[in-house]
């Protein structure tokens, strides 16, 4: 082994800063921060040995400015730059300055980043190494009138995409001219925005396809190889939301197809350092190159816990010399299952629109053996108080686990979101939820049209079995008689026994029942029929918790094994949100619910109460997120249809179109573009 760096800056922000100076401390070297203005107070900057400001919110000013970031490595004299992934880990400008400065950069030379960070130029590429390809277009679009004849010329429905793009930014799919030249637009400027480059090409897209990716790693000397392969299919908008490796369902004949492939094309380009080469997949295993991304992937760490390796360090050992001594039969071969999740500030019941504010409540699930038997991994660059703001992207955390097959991995997801506890921000822990125990994921059918295949209409959340709804009902009334009881232990009254009858109203649905404690850890629960309730007699539904949490009180997780009335068990965790004066607020099965918990007669009385007036603006396009408002696509007087586009608003580098909900005509609008919008801001008024 040859001698590592004593000093290496991370030029990135968030989870992936933090992940590559946990391996940096365990290597003994020291390392260095950077940070934008609002991030001062990031966990990475805490994490980091000595930290630089290299300027203000912006991105272009801050972590995309190369003279402030390579003043920043003279003044600490840090010998190596690790770029994480995103803002300039695929600049080859960037990684050229670091070298000609006489500093390591963690990643591959300038002419391989080139080759393929530039989408056209790595197709030819590709193409020229015997890498299978999609049918495309490979020159630079220069307007929507090129777009819409190259479209019909290549086929619908066909991929709009930034050549020097990548996340899924920069990305959409057209069926028909419309949608190719509205396509084009937002492509090019979410390029613009994300990259600076605007630059567009177009392919064939192909139908049904799985996104397959094989990651590498080689080192300068020659030798590369090839590791297991990981499933990204379950996607939205073009961005990963769940990854897993192995891949179920997929052949070793061509799993080995495309990694001798991807080695071919790395050795082709003088590749060295960690990278992935990515491939679309059809129905009959016939795979097709996508692109290289020539860094760290956001979803490494399910390669990590299949190898054993960590890639950060592969990459650390590789930019300072050392060969790789890794053994390519040995390597290929997974040990157990891993998989992904992606945990975003987004409303999945609002479009996945992006949130922001502070994290009032960030306790993520323990790492560690769970009681399903895996392992959990949490890569966070968040704590309690960390801002989620809309100048970055709105990534909190990635949700790993481990277990010995994919059954076990996945039981492992389902119990570690069911103990995520995130407040102050909007997030898609509901929707990971939902995903992971989905009939068709559960069976591992999947293709990258999984979500819009089975939310084609968006996602409207979790939808109660009768079971689960009795289930989290029955959890209210414990809490509440544990409420109960701390009240009359404060009083001075005493009682060996204790029951109360509840009205408890989830959703739509009243429920009578009776609750009461048998001893220290078991409470029972009686769905009221008839009399005699109170002792089991004559109750439609029973439920009997034993409570694996100490105590009935607000807390901020109640974990039981539930036994219904047909002594079928189960495990129940319920995070506690908050307590109301006449109910609670609980999260469980990825989801916030609102439940009453009151005697019987408060809830008849509830029952004569006025519902609560309409907003002024309910006919109003309301802004459904902060951000900056792009353009406007009616003028007053307008008549529009359902699906109509009325406004673009951009967030997070990502340009959101605002569709009218229905038909109607434009009274007003209420913003000019360019202008700083809050969430439910009013955009267009209509008639009424």
């Amino acid at each position: 082994m040859g001698r590592l760096f004593d000093t290496l800056l991370v030029a990135n922000r968030g989870e992936i800063a933090c992940r590559v100076m946990r391996t940096c401390k365990r290597l003994g070297i020291r390392t260095v921060g950077i940070y934008s203005e609002p991030d001062a107070r990031a966990p990475h900057v805490a994490m980091a040995d000595t930290a630089v400001c290299v300027g203000p919110a912006a991105s272009t000013a801050s972590y995309l400015n190369i003279e402030a970031i390579m003043r920043a490595i003279e003044t600490t004299g840090a010998q190596a730059v690790h770029p994480g992934y995103g803002f300039l880990s695929e600049n080859a400008a960037f990684s050229e300055a670091v070298e000609a400065a006489g500093v390591a950069f963690v990643g591959p030379a300038a002419y391989a980043m080139r080759a393929m960070g530039d989408k056209i130029e790595s197709k030819k590429v590709a193409a020229a190494a015997g890498v299978s390809t999609i049918p495309g277009f490979m020159g630079v679009l220069k307007d929507e009138d090129e777009a819409v004849a190259v479209a019909a010329q290549v086929g619908y429905p066909v991929m709009i995409k930034a050549s020097a793009g990548g996340g899924g930014k920069g990305m959409r799919i057209a069926y028909n001219e419309a949608e190719t030249r509205s396509g084009f637009r937002t492509s090019s400027a979410e390029a613009a925005s994300s990259f600076g480059d605007d630059r567009i090409f177009i392919e064939r897209f192909v139908e049904e396809p799985r996104h397959i990716e094989i990651q590498l790693v080689a080192d300068a000397h020659g030798g590369c190889v090839y590791l297991p392969e990981r499933e990204c299919s379950i996607q939205r908008r073009n961005q990963k939301v769940l990854e897993e490796a192995p891949a179920a369902h997929l052949s070793a004949e061509a799993v080995r197809k495309m990694g001798e492939e991807a080695v071919a094309l790395a050795k082709a380009v003088g590749y060295r350092s960690a990278g992935t080469v990515e491939f679309l997949v059809d129905k009959r295993e016939q795979h097709y190159f996508l692109e290289m991304n020539t860094r760290l992937q956001v979803e490494h760490p399910v390669t990590e816990l299949v190898t054993g390796l960590d890639l950060v360090e592969v990459m650390v050992r590789v930019a300072a010399g050392e060969h790789l001594n890794l053994d390519q039969e040995e390597v290929r071969k997974p040990k157990g299952w891993a998989m992904e999740a992606r945990v975003y500030a987004e409303d999945p019941l609002r479009g996945f629109l992006p949130s922001t504010g502070t994290l009032s409540t960030y306790s993520p699930p323990a790492e560690g053996v769970a009681r399903a038997g895996g392992t959990v991994r949490v890569d966070a660059g968040v704590r309690e108080g960390s801002e989620i703001s809309m100048f970055y992207d709105p990534m909190i955390a990635k949700l790993c686990t481990h277990g010995a097959d994919r059954e076990q991995a996945r039981l492992t997801m389902v119990e570690a979101l069911d103990r995520y506890a995130i407040g102050g921000v909007r997030h898609n822990i509901n929707f990971l939820r939902t995903l992971n125990v989905h009939e068709r994921f559960v069976a591992a059918q999947l293709t990258t049209h999984f979500i819009p295949d089975e939310f084609p209409d968006g996602y409207s959340g979790h939808v109660l079995s009768e079971s689960e709804r009795l289930d989290l009902v029955s959890a209210a009334a414990a809490l509440q008689l544990g409420s109960d009881e701390q009240a009359r232990s404060g009083s001075g009254e005493e009682e060996e026994e204790y029951g109360i009858e509840l009205s408890v109203r989830l959703e739509e649905g009243e429920h009578e029942l009776v609750v009461q404690r048998e001893d220290e850890e078991t409470v029972r629960v009686f769905g009221i029929s008839g009399g005699g309730a109170a002792a089991g007699e004559g109750a439609s539904w029973q439920r009997e918790l034993l409570l694996n949490s100490s105590g009935l009180g607000p807390s901020r997780l109640l974990e039981a094994e539930v036994a219904d009335e047909a002594a079928e068990e189960r495990e129940l965790t319920v995070q506690v949100v908050a307590k109301k004066p006449l109910g609670w607020t609980l999260r469980a099965f990825g989801t916030e619910y609102e439940l009453l918990a009151r005697r019987p007669r408060v809830a008849e009385l509830a029952s004569y109460m006025k519902p609560p007036p309409k907003s002024a603006f309910s006919g109003a396009l309301l802004s459904p997120m902060p951000g900056r408002l792009v353009s406007m696509a009616v003028e007053v007087g307008d008549e529009v249809a359902q699906g109509q586009e009325l406004a673009v608003v951009e967030a997070m580098k990502m340009q959101n179109v605002l569709l009218a909900e229905r038909d109607g005509v434009v009274s007003s609008l209420l913003a000019e573009p360019g202008a700083t919008l809050e969430t439910d801001q009013p955009l267009i008024a209509f008639e009424a």
